[in-house]
């Protein structure tokens, strides 16, 4: 289906296909007309889906049909790095349109509390922002939404994994009764359910394919021991100058830090994000990924949702990630919009459970690369499958035909 074909605005059909964007994706075919035509929506579609098109458009095509510059939309998003994003496609879309837009995140320098007031209180029709700094306007008492006719939640999944359920109900607490509510998701729990019989009234629900690493990653692991980490991403990008944009994940952000010190004494352009930077120290990091000045990224979750880099070549998890969901949000940062990319997992002996997990969820069996000959033995990858009484009933073994030992390899 094409974008045409949903009798959107010329002005927004003009901007988008300056953008490059001619079909819709799956989620935006289900979405659009029903938000065109007012109603409540519950979707579940994962990363790198086209979500905020999805939510944006009809939202745009809407205000383009009155003049006036009153607050008439709240995106609110679970990350700065996402009100950002999300910020700037719509200033893409609206190109053509009489139609304001303003983040309102933290992490910024004084300076900018006076221009996010001045935007929540007019001359503003759409405002993205996270929870916490919405608050902190909102407990001053000059915020009015009494003019908000559309109110999204993206990413609502994430936002209650890292908190803010109160602080939506919070939120939702100033905005009017009558509105149009959007609630997109990347998974569908029972919490997200819960929140959403609280705040959609007679929702329509739209599901893709949900937890399923998109067609076009080429997935595969490496069984090793830590010591062998370093050494295999390495081996994986040395020479391999067509490998010029690599995210790799990491759990921690101490790991971040040392990941990027070794990386960087094997001669890599190298660096790392997490929350410990100011916004606009991750602003010029991301900045310099994009533009391909940086080679190698190397950060912790804040990146595995709502972060559009395109045609990144290469993910590596340096670590499994706890959730099998995150490992999707992970891997949907390559093989976007249709592309092609490569997902790495490097499993040591402690993490194979969790991948296991993680394989049960996508419901594929990653591919398991023995580890190169000159890096050593890496361990035999081996799982306990259980009955329904949770007794191990057998184990499932992957091995590279070599002796299981801690190889002699050293990342320090």
């Amino acid at each position: 289906m094409r974008f045409d074909d949903f009798g959107l605005n010329e002005k927004i059909l003009e901007a988008i296909s300056y953008m490059g964007y001619e079909k819709a994706s799956e989620i935006q075919e289900l979405t659009i007309p029903a938000i065109l035509n007012g109603n409540d929506i519950l979707a579940c579609a994962q990363t790198g889906t086209g979500k905020t098109a999805a939510f944006m458009l009809p939202i745009l095509d809407h205000l383009a049909t009155e003049d006036n510059h009153d607050l008439s939309t709240l995106v609110v998003v679970p990350t700065r790095e996402l009100a950002i994003q999300i910020n700037q496609q719509i200033q893409g879309f609206s190109y053509f349109l009489n139609i304001n837009s303003v983040t309102v995140y933290g992490g910024r320098d004084g300076s900018d509390w006076d221009a996010e007031s001045k935007a929540l209180t007019k001359g503003t029709n759409i405002i993205v922002a996270t929870p916490g700094k919405l608050i902190s306007h909102l407990n001053l008492g000059y915020v009015k939404f009494d003019k908000l006719k559309h109110l999204v939640l993206d990413e609502a999944d994430r936002m209650l994994d890292i908190g803010f359920y109160d602080d939506i109900l919070r939120i939702l607490s100033y905005v009017p009764d009558e509105r149009q509510t959007l609630m997109f998701s990347a998974t569908m729990p029972q919490k997200i359910r819960d929140l959403a019989s609280k705040i959609l009234k007679n929702p329509v629900e739209f599901s893709t394919a949900i937890s399923k690493p998109a067609e076009g990653v080429l997935q595969a692991a490496y069984v090793v021991y830590e010591n062998q980490k370093i050494p295999v991403i390495n081996s994986l990008i040395a020479n391999k100058p067509d490998l010029d944009s690599i995210l790799v994940f990491s759990s921690t952000k101490k790991k971040v830090l040392e990941i990027v010190k070794s990386l960087k004494k094997a001669g890599n352009s190298v660096e790392g994000i997490s929350s410990d930077l100011e916004q606009k120290e991750r602003e010029d990091v991301l900045m310099r990924f994009r533009s391909r000045r940086t080679r190698v990224l190397v950060a912790t979750d804040v990146l595995s949702r709502g972060i559009d880099i395109k045609d990144i070549n290469l993910i590596i998890n340096f670590d499994v990630p706890g959730s099998a969901e995150d490992y999707v949000h992970r891997v949907g940062r390559t093989a976007r919009a249709d592309k092609t990319g490569i997902a790495i997992s490097l499993i040591n002996e402690h993490d194979m459970d969790k991948f296991d997990r993680i394989e049960k969820l996508i419901e594929q069996e990653v591919l398991k690369i023995p580890v190169p000959v000159e890096l050593g033995d890496g361990p035999v990858y081996k799982v306990r499958p259980k009955r329904s009484g949770g007794r191990p009933s057998g184990k499932r073994k992957f091995s590279s035909g070599r002796k299981p030992n801690r190889g002699s390899s050293n990342t320090e």
